[in-house]
């Protein structure tokens, strides 16, 4: 039931239509509020329905003071959600599993369906298997196919049964760049009761990059999947009124810096400053001088510094944009004349009231890299060499003066070389950061073009990669006439999608594998990517460094992490003279003529045409059809989800944690990677003995991610990243723990079931930034059914806490200033957890009481902070997890 308590309905017309609309102006006091809670508010206007949208939570938005700490909840209803496939496939077994599930407890199957839009784009699948040569694109794309046959027939299933669901195939681009490009309408429009009703577009994401679109003035973020479905099934997301930090532009990037230095310098300050579950957004008169692509590239890169959302208001920029990718020309006035109806136009003349303010002169930006496992750890590139070498001995004891070296000859392509610790074994431009901007993909080309002149090539142990995120970078690379330079440095196109950035890399030549695993080799990949945990990239390499499109040319020039540009040849010509980064840098004017001159709208126009049909592969594929899922109980894929086995519509009540054993103990910046990793199988890991028992050959393993539809393989993988440092245990590396029972060392998957077996309940203990990282619910999911019933952490990123309640698992931070360290707490403690029944009576409490008794019998008491932050939060976990909430409560 609709309500309008302050009488905000009204009406719009736009050149021959007439919309509906929700204004702002009926609440006077939300003409001061920042720009993204304006979206929220207007958002509250129109789904106001006197349950679980009121007019207390509009009256608590009005009266949003940005000074005070969040405390208010509300409820927001985003217009859309978009999925890529690793977290995509998942959310739709689990809505094939609730349809069995509403069957049995006597509803309808039918109910379970996306409600708003549901988005899919199939963008993480492909590996680089084949790369330098002509034909990797096709190669790469049927080696694709054949792995992922059975994820891709369930896809197009439920593209066919569930409503409002729309997939969009492999080989079109990434997830973001899709979005920002395509999906993304800016102002969405509906029909609602024979009306054309028009509000601002907004989405969440199973992907934590969503928020790439904030830089086309969308409010949108990442959650986990399980998130993503509930929002799919019309239920809100809950969440308290943020902090917005206001981030002030000015001036312009200087020649030689790049749109990814502006962001990791961005990150790099978002990061220190602490921004972790607030907004931000950009102001200012320098707003309107930076471009859409880098606003873009700016938002994109939210989950670095631990934003919800980063978000630019719309403006003159956002049109020209939506019109260069091929909107119509009528849905770009509705934008417009809606955005200034509602006070939603950027105006750098009115300054918002913002909670923090923070500023950046972009012309103090300089070339910069992050790394080697962080993307927030920015090194000025005049520095690189210099911080390399002092990172360097973190990862080997090889001796060294300056840094350790171990010079290693190896044999390729019929000459022999040799390689060292810093050698880089992947230069990959991939991602959606840098790959949707073409200011850093045309400088890369360019740079490309001037380095093949100079007579310069690439190092033979490198492995290099492009994959673009949409097919316009191939048309306008086209255009330019550049594909051949950077074809001519082994930069040819392997794929459109994610690739290195997810895990996606392939296997190095088996020449530099073996050479790097034999000596135990330090080495590094190069990307120009989002994410460089440890363990993420490829199995071989040790460190990762996120760097511009052009850099990630050069270093590949280079071979290793050891030149310092400034000083150092890239190599010589064909006079032998030496050639410097700075000799083939190119201008910023030739950047931008080339740009001017090589993409068009008739690209994007072109490109998206029939962005839903998929090439032949697609079409061809044999789809099942049926309004509930027919599970093959052989398919190492797909298959049916556990967790609604045994439900029914009563609630089990919250119990307190009692004999609980610590099944991990972690330390800072324990990432959803070193969770539930996303990449490769190995082979003597307990998901690669399963698969193999399977009738699996390991050639045929494929990856974590295209897995995520198969919990038994999940289950095995969870805790299983091979950097992974579990404190249970001394100097060991990836997913084991010392199980208490047999006083033995074991997987953690084998420990977890033993635990299982004999009725222990399970916790974690982790530090600070607790699950940073990729919106990855199995992170979640994975803890939940191994048992963890608790973790308590210092502290958690946002997206990770909030998976957690939605499996049922309770988040808990030591007391302020407090560790597992601070508090003598060494994991062989049992745990007793009292005070979270009163969740029953409907109260959250504050704090639990932890009892930890040492096997001595002494015990160790502290008060835990219980991270359940809203009523809403608190209804899920009651539940025993959000599923099952959203589940029984359409049931009832």
């Amino acid at each position: 039931m609709s309500v309008d308590t302050f009488h905000a309905k009204s009406t719009l017309t736009v050149g021959r239509d007439t919309y509906a609309i929700y204004r702002l102006s009926a609440v006077p006091e939300f003409s001061m509020l920042p720009y993204s809670l304006k979206i929220l508010a207007e958002n509250l206007l129109r789904t106001e329905n006197g349950t679980h949208v009121t007019a207390d939570h509009i009256r608590a938005l009005a009266s949003w003071d940005p000074d005070e700490e969040p405390k208010d909840e509300i409820q927001f209803t985003p217009a859309r959600v978009v999925m890529q496939d690793f977290t995509g496939v998942p959310c739709i077994v689990d809505l094939a599993t609730m349809r069995e599930a509403v069957a049995q407890l006597g509803g309808d199957p039918n109910t379970i369906n996306p409600l708003n839009p549901a988005e899919m784009v199939i963008d993480h699948s492909v590996q680089i298997d084949v790369f330098g040569q002509t034909n990797a694109l096709e190669r790469n794309m049927d080696i694709e196919y054949g792995r992922n046959e059975e994820r891709y027939q369930f896809l197009r299933w439920g593209q066919g049964t569930f409503d409002n669901f729309t997939v969009v195939p492999p080989g079109t681009g990434i997830v973001h760049q899709v979005n920002i490009e395509h999906l993304a309408r800016v102002t969405m429009v509906t029909d609602s009761h024979g009306e054309k009703v028009a509000y601002p577009d907004t989405c969440v994401g199973t992907d934590s990059h969503t928020t790439m679109v904030n830089g086309l003035g969308v409010l949108g973020w990442g959650v986990g999947g399980i998130e993503a479905e509930a929002a799919m099934l019309g239920q809100p997301v809950s969440m308290l009124i943020p902090s917005v930090v206001g981030f002030k532009l000015s001036g312009e990037i200087p020649a030689g810096a790049t749109a990814t230095d502006v962001v990791l310098t961005i990150t790099d300050m978002l990061r220190k400053h602490g921004v972790v579950g607030k907004f931000v957004e950009f102001y200012g008169q320098g707003v309107a001088a930076v471009p859409l692509a880098n606003r873009a590239t700016i938002g994109n890169m939210s989950p670095e510094f631990g934003s919800t959302a980063a978000i630019f208001p719309i403006d003159e920029v956002t049109l020209d944009y939506l019109r260069l990718t091929g909107r119509p020309e009528e849905h770009i006035a509705l934008v417009e004349a809606y955005s200034k109806a509602q006070g939603l136009w950027h105006d750098p003349e009115r300054e918002a009231r913002y909670s923090e303010y923070l500023e950046l002169d972009l012309s103090s930006v300089v070339p910069s890299i992050a790394g080697p496992k962080r993307p927030q750890d920015r090194i000025e590139l005049s520095r690189a060499k210099a911080e390399f070498q002092q990172a360097l001995r973190s990862y080997t004891a090889d001796p060294g003066t300056d840094r350790p070296h171990k010079i290693t000859p190896i044999r390729l392509n019929g000459h022999d070389t040799y390689i060292d610790h810093g050698a880089v074994a992947i230069a990959s431009i991939t991602s959606c950061t840098n790959t949707s901007n073409p200011s850093v993909m045309m400088a890369a080309g360019l740079l490309a073009r001037n380095a093949v002149k100079r007579g310069l090539t690439t190092k033979p142990w490198v492995k290099t990669s492009m994959a673009p995120g949409s097919q316009v970078v191939t048309d306008y690379y086209e255009k330019a006439d550049l594909w051949p330079a950077l074809e001519a440095l082994g930069f040819h196109l392997v794929g459109y999608g994610c690739a290195t950035c997810i895990g996606n890399s392939g296997p190095l030549p088996h020449e530099v594998s073996a050479a790097i695993n034999a000596a135990d080799l330090a080495v590094v990949s190069v990307l120009s990517g989002n994410r460089n945990f440890e363990g993420r990239i490829n199995p071989d390499i040790k460190m990762n460094y996120l760097a511009s499109p052009p850099l990630v040319i050069a270093y590949a020039l280079a071979g290793t992490m050891d030149i310092d540009f400034a000083s150092d040849p890239l190599g010589y010509d064909q006079a032998g003279q030496p050639v410097y980064l700075a000799d083939i840098w190119p201008t910023p004017q030739d950047v931008q003529e080339t740009i001017d001159t090589s993409v068009s709208r008739e690209m994007f126009e072109k490109s998206y045409a029939d962005v839903f049909a998929g090439d032949e592969r697609w079409q061809s594929l044999e789809t099942p059809t049926g309004s509930t899922f027919t599970w093959d109980n052989d398919s190492t894929y797909v298959r049916k989800a556990p967790y609604f086995d045994g439900l029914t519509m009563e609630l089990t009540p919250v119990k307190n944690i009692t004999g609980a054993r610590v099944l991990a103990k972690l330390g800072d910046s324990v990432t959803t990677d070193h969770i539930s990793p996303a990449g490769a199988i190995k082979a003597d890991s307990p998901a690669g003995q399963y698969l193999a028992d399977h009738g699996v050959n390991q050639r045929d393993f494929n990856s974590y991610g295209s897995r995520r539809g198969n919990h038994e393989v999940m289950i095995r993988g969870t805790f299983a990243n091979i950097r992974l440092r579990n404190q249970l245990l001394d100097g060991v590396e990836g997913g084991y723990t010392y199980n208490f029972l047999t006083q033995t060392q074991e997987s953690i998957y084998e420990a977890a079931m033993a635990y299982q077996q004999a009725d222990i309940p399970l916790v974690v203990l982790g530090g600070k930034e607790y699950g940073s990282g990729s919106s990855r619910d199995w992170a979640a999911k994975g803890t939940a059914l191994l048992g963890v019933k608790a973790v308590i952490a210092e502290s958690f990123e946002r997206i990770h806490r909030s998976n957690l309640i939605g499996m049922g698992v309770l988040p808990l931070e030591f007391p302020a200033e407090e560790s597992s360290d601070s508090l003598g707490l060494d994991g062989s403690e049992t745990f007793d957890i009292s005070g979270i029944s009163a969740l029953n009576e409907g109260a959250i409490p504050p704090t639990v009481e932890v009892r930890a008794t040492r096997e001595n019998g002494s015990v160790i008491e502290f008060h835990a902070v219980v991270r359940i932050d809203t009523p809403g939060e608190a209804d899920y976990y009651r539940h025993g997890g959000i599923l099952q909430y959203v589940l029984r409560s359409l049931v009832n």
